[in-house]
């Protein structure tokens, strides 16, 4: 007789240490969690968008926000997934935190050049997150409470070693430390992620992956607004053999957005919303040892509502103002192939098809000139019942990637990639208060799309612990959206008269080094850009430097394991000024009283500069415990810089706000949000 032994399944994931060289990929970043967590981050809480915002080739929006612009494209460029799902916010408590909460996440990737074929919808980058799938095996939890925040997360077996799932939530406690103060402002967020898997045979397993969050803020009690993004996905894991793979994904997005202001004379509410449905099969085949090829199909269903603007009560001078509500289908479908050709040369060459379809139901107004603002000349409505087809567009989207090794050492490599986009972010920065909605490509709206070209040198030394790389890029922009220059945005049901298209391109060399071994480990990297605009009706036809244009952008960023119980870490920012719009001068239509904008980004901001640093304490490490602590002391912003959020022009006052001479003299004024922020987190885990 003979005893059989049964081992549990075992699954090992690891890159080569020489991936930076060898990976045909270039212009990624992967982020490593562990290294992430012994970074400084603001108010002790772990944040992957804030270290995407150190990256080569990455720009931060600046404070208050977690939105970042990626080679010289625009926020709304970068789309945003978690575990499949869009995220059209990814901010926090004015950028304080993001949406994404450390302790569920299991990887992430950002790329920003040589973009693969199963990506697009966007033109600038891609970051992808996945989250934990929970263990399988036994249940833990992790948690911490911070200054602003505390957070709470456990995982565990549904059917031990078949199922498992994993459930966090997030709060934030400013609302109630203002309230004891007794202040008339408000702010709170809160988000809840959830994952089930399960597994029914080797050859099959599914995954459901939730996530909510919102933000709510008021101030004086006369102003609120408020975001949130709910996404749901159902993802199928399909083996067919040993070389054909497949991923089907039922995935659901939602994004809203609410500003009101609560005044008798000129309260309203203005609400808009975006909803996604997607359905992504995805399929890996392993030809040979030489060559796999990935293809797929992806279908999505988007509903828009630029905004809904009521009259916030009934002394309110406003009127009830609906923007049609607008409706979209978009298909992709896609193949690619990593070929290597020799020990040397390796390449993947691919091409997306992607076709959008602007739907009914809807009514399209038509105008003698659609570009004119001034004058608007209705002359026909075209009426269009449900899934009726207004406008299609398709376009083909080829991607390259090329690698060359030089060396056991030492790489050379190519990509070149087009995109196109279909969802706009009308966004204007000439005015005080938000204004962002999203539209569709349609009647008057035309894709955006993007040709960029990268080639790069990458070099590793001392036995792969450190990595050289620097790279350079030039991005082509058609189909840029902006508003017209002096544009009439609230309560305009011909809003689409203020659109304006036209060119952008953007160039730049980006330089880092990254040490990942070691007691000392971290990374310095180096990146200098220029983007701009030309469009007509924008800037009087005028180029004009792009939101996102600057020329200079140094992150640092060390850690230092001292012992077993003590580590330090410490990050650095500069970057120039960026462009902003003043305005000029003020007219007068009856009772508005407007801004005159004379030059689109005439001005600069002052440059921005930020240094945080941290500690970590683990008082047992060595102790087997079923409870493990950890204490964070962090100082964000250390020399207490006044870095701007904003700018304006108002008539010149004293100390008082008593005006000064006759009204007609202006000042700027300077707004910044973050003084010095010591902070203590306390983490746990059991």
């Amino acid at each position: 007789a003979s005893d059989e032994l049964q081992l549990a399944e075992v699954v090992v994931e690891s890159s080569p240490q020489d991936a930076n060289v060898t990976d045909i990929q270039m212009s990624k970043v992967t982020l490593n969690m562990e290294q992430i967590r012994k970074l400084p981050s603001a108010l002790g809480e772990v944040d992957l968008i804030k270290n995407i915002q150190n990256q080569p080739g990455v720009v931060s929006a600046g404070e208050g926000t977690s939105s970042f612009f990626v080679r010289g494209g625009s926020a709304d460029q970068n789309l945003i997934l978690i575990d499949e799902a869009p995220i059209y916010d990814p901010s926090h408590l004015f950028g304080l935190y993001s949406v994404f909460n450390a302790d569920v996440i299991k990887e992430s990737e950002l790329y920003k050049g040589g973009i693969p074929a199963k990506f697009g919808g966007r033109l600038s980058s891609i970051l992808e997150v996945r989250t934990k799938d929970g263990n399988n095996k036994k249940v833990e939890g992790s948690g911490g409470i911070g200054t602003l925040a505390a957070r709470f997360a456990i995982e565990g077996p549904i059917k031990k070693d078949k199922s498992s799932f994993i459930i966090s939530a997030r709060r934030s406690y400013v609302d109630a430390f203002l309230k004891l103060a007794n202040q008339n402002n408000s702010l709170y967020f809160y988000d809840v992620n959830a994952k089930f898997s399960w597994k029914t045979n080797n050859k099959n397993r599914y995954f459901v992956s939730l996530y909510t969050g919102r933000d709510e803020l008021t101030f004086n009690k006369a102003t609120s607004f408020g975001w949130g993004n709910a996404t749901a996905t159902f993802r199928w894991n399909h083996l067919f053999n040993d070389r054909l793979f497949s991923n089907t994904s039922l995935i659901a997005s939602n994004f809203d957005y609410k500003l009101e202001q609560k005044n008798d004379a000129q309260g309203f509410i203005w609400k808009s919303d975006l909803q996604q449905f997607m359905l992504n099969n995805d399929l890996t085949y392993f030809i040979n040892t030489k060559n796999e090829l990935s293809f797929g199909y992806h279908v999505g269903y988007k509903s828009f509502q630029p905004g809904i603007i009521e009259p916030g009560n009934d002394k309110s001078v406003f009127t009830t103002v609906v923007l049609p509500k607008l409706y979209a289908l978009d298909h992709a479908f896609y193949i690619d192939n990593h070929q290597k050709i020799d020990s040397k040369l390796n390449l993947s060459y691919g091409v997306r098809l992607s076709i959008f379809q602007n739907i009914g139901k809807a009514d399209v107004i038509v105008y003698d000139d659609p570009s004119n603002n001034v004058k608007i000349t209705r002359i026909d409505t075209l009426h269009f019942g449900s899934f009726d087809n207004i406008k299609t567009y398709v376009n083909l989207e080829p991607r390259l990637a090329v690698r060359y090794l030089l060396s056991e050492k030492s790489s050379l490599k190519a990509s070149y990639n087009r995109m196109v986009q279909n969802t706009h972010l009308i966004s204007n920065g000439t005015v005080p208060l938000p204004f962002n909605t999203w539209n569709p490509s349609g009647y008057y709206l035309k894709p955006q799309i993007a040709d960029q070209y990268a080639i790069g040198v990458f070099h590793n030394v001392r036995n792969n612990s450190i990595e050289l790389l620097a790279e350079t890029y030039y991005k082509d922009l058609q189909n840029v959206t902006d508003f017209a220059d002096n544009a009439n945005l609230f309560f305009n049901k011909d809003l689409v008269t203020e659109f304006r298209q036209g060119k952008s391109y953007a160039y730049g060399v980006e330089l880092s080094a990254q040490k990942k071994q070691g007691k000392l480990t971290g990374y310095i990297s180096y990146t200098w850009s220029k983007a701009f605009r030309k469009i007509d009706g924008v800037n009087q036809g005028n180029e004009y430097a792009a939101n996102y244009d600057r020329r200079n952008v140094v992150n640092i960023a060390a850690t230092y394991d001292l012992n077993e119980k003590w580590s330090f870490g410490s990050t650095f920012t500069y970057s120039g000024g960026r462009p902003i719009t003043l305005s000029s001068g003020r007219y007068e239509i009856g009772s508005y009283n407007a801004d005159i904008i004379t030059e689109r980004n005439g001005y600069r901001l002052p440059d921005f500069h930020r240094l945080d640093i941290s500690a970590t304490y683990n008082p047992k490490p060595k102790k087997e415990k079923k409870w493990h602590g950890q204490w964070i002391f962090s100082i964000y912003n250390v020399y207490n810089q006044k870095n701007p959020f904003t700018m304006y022009t108002r008539v010149t006052q004293d100390s008082n706000g008593n005006v000064i001479g006759d009204g007609t003299a202006k000042e700027a004024r300077l707004v910044y949000l973050f003084p010095i922020l010591p902070s203590i987190t306390y983490n746990f885990k059991f």
